[in-house]
């Protein structure tokens, strides 16, 4: 008898027998009419070898089997242990005993036996021929004979699968020119007589969106073939290998079971986006027509409609939320509540200009302080209104410069609204004058209202009117004050003013002491009407 395994033994005697027993409610694994006798697998490596499904005295089924396992791998990593030194022995006790050499690999007891119907030497004969040959191949698989082949024929597949790539693409390049040069002779796309369906481009580009979308399921399917190939080369990966469509199956099944049982919830959120749907719709049609003035409320003004109802929309939107959100799937998680209060403080910080802006634009609205397609002064800026949005303004200058200015800035600056008043009374254009105390009043007053007269597309009612602004040290500042009700070519009107206030001015030879005076000279400084057109000007012809 080898001495280490006398000395286990005699240790388990004077313990007091086995030191092992059959668990109170152990049965017969799968026994018919009773419950399931729970069961730890003995492994080597990554193979279940079998089920153990007795305890021992203080040693759970896990521990146990646990233990085992370990000396298993140590005997089939160690050289030293020899494949046919498994042998089994049990001294005619309770207990056989499965050695590997002078190791105790494990213990089979009458428990062991009794789960499987079956002799203890019987099992435990079993086991040993299943260890014995788990230890061959484990040793087989790990030599380096075979993982020399291994890597050899991962190699060889990796070229194959580059290649398989390479081929895939060139051929998708291949049909594309074929599809491009098919559709460059077909102008007209899918017709129905004269009417076209979807034009020739759509369609080219919807084949080769087919043809790409056969490319890449393709590519993962190879892709699915070189991965279990390769990693089933080699043992350490071989169980990466066989679970690997797994990895993908998995999460999609997840997805799909949590959407069928989602099914109830997301019928209900489509209803209510459909109803959602045709009540913004509905609100769209009735501020549509009050915007364009085919209904017509008492107190609300057309240009009210738009802004109204981008308010009343997101109002509305926000309550159908509130009603769907108990419904979108996930919502009572800890992770949806988490991401929902991040979302909110992230939006909190990071808008208080933009919900300025917006709240600027609706007071704006509301105010009247202009229309789309006035001409106004902002601060500094000076344009037609273009474009009026919940955060910003668009400003056309007279240069064709166009201005973004936001909603807040306005609110917190001074408008001037030159189109309004044009379309209440006419808007007052004025221009002044420095003349001379030596030239009558009168005289100024009659030229500058000439000089009104000749001016194109001015108002002739209200009339127009000069001030004397001031009376300085060496001239009289007389103002020339005229109405328009086109204030977005006020431009125009002051450059043709001027020209004729120069004009009638040299023509009465009465002197312009603007911008600053001097001393006076012998003959006043005019322009003489012979030299109106001097070269390179010339006259303009009448009729």
């Amino acid at each position: 008898m080898n001495f280490k395994v006398f000395v286990v033994f005699f240790s388990l005697l004077m313990a007091g027998g086995p030191t092992v027993v059959l668990a109170q409610d152990a049965r017969p694994a799968g026994a018919v009419g009773e419950a399931l006798v729970p069961e730890k697998p003995v492994m080597l490596g990554d193979q279940v070898l079998f089920h153990l499904t007795t305890e021992a005295e203080g040693l759970s089924l896990a521990k146990r089997s646990k233990d085992i396992s370990k000396r298993l791998q140590k005997i089939a990593d160690s050289p030293r242990f020899k494949i046919d030194a498994i042998t089994t022995t049990d001294f005619n006790s309770p207990i056989t005993f499965i050695l590997a050499g002078d190791e105790i690999v494990m213990s089979v007891l009458d428990q062991d036996a009794a789960s499987k119907g079956k002799s203890r030497q019987l099992v435990a004969d079993e086991y040993a021929q299943i260890i014995h040959t788990a230890i061959e191949k484990y040793r087989k698989e790990r030599s380096v004979e075979q993982l020399v082949k291994g890597a050899i024929y991962a190699l060889i597949g990796t070229f194959i699968f580059i290649a398989v790539l390479i081929l895939l693409a060139k051929l998708k390049n291949k049909i594309d020119r074929a599809i491009d040069d098919r559709f460059k002779a077909w102008e007209k796309g899918l017709q129905i007589q004269s009417l076209e369906i979807i034009r020739a481009g759509k369609i080219n580009e919807l084949i080769k969106g087919v043809i790409k979308g056969l490319r890449i399921v393709l590519v993962l399917l190879f892709l699915y073939i070189y991965l279990q190939s390769v990693l089933g080369f080699f043992p350490w990966t071989r169980p990466i290998a066989t679970r690997v469509l797994d990895y993908v199956i998995s999460p999609l099944a997840v997805i799909a079971n949590g959407f069928v049982a989602q099914i109830p919830d997301l019928i209900f959120i489509a209803i209510l986006v459909m109803l959602l749907r045709y009540v913004l719709k509905l609100m769209k049609f009735f501020f549509m027509g009050i915007e364009n003035q085919r209904v017509r409320l008492s107190g609300f003004y057309p240009e009210w409609a738009k802004s109204t109802y981008r308010l009343l929309s997101f109002l509305t939107i926000a309550f159908f939320i509130v009603i769907a959100f108990p419904y979108i799937p996930g919502s009572d998680s800890l992770a949806f509540k988490g991401v929902s209060v991040f979302a909110g403080v992230l939006f909190s910080l990071g808008s208080q200009s933009a919900v300025s802006n917006i709240v600027a634009g609706f007071a704006l609205t509301y105010r009247r302080a202009f229309r789309v397609g006035d001409r106004v002064k902002i601060g500094d800026f000076s344009g037609d209104v273009m474009e009026t949005r919940l955060q910003v303004t668009i400003l056309k200058t007279v240069k064709n410069e166009e201005i973004v200015v936001p909603n807040s800035m306005i609110l917190n600056s001074h408008v001037v609204n030159y189109s309004a008043e044009a379309r209440e009374g006419g808007l007052i254009l004025h221009t002044t004058v420095s003349i001379g105390y030596d030239t009558p009043w009168r005289q100024v007053h009659a030229m500058l209202l000439m000089a009104a007269r000749r001016t194109s597309g001015l108002m002739t009612a209200p009339e127009p009117f000069v001030l004397q602004k001031s009376l300085e040290d060496f001239y009289v500042v007389y103002e020339l004050n005229v109405f328009t009700d086109h204030p977005e070519i006020m431009a125009r009107f002051y450059t043709e003013l001027h020209q004729n206030i120069l004009d009638i001015f040299n023509e009465y030879g009465v002197q312009i002491m603007s911008p600053n005076y001097i001393s006076d000279k012998p003959e006043p400084t005019i322009v003489p009407k012979e030299r109106w057109y001097a070269p390179p000007a010339e006259p303009i012809k009448e009729g």
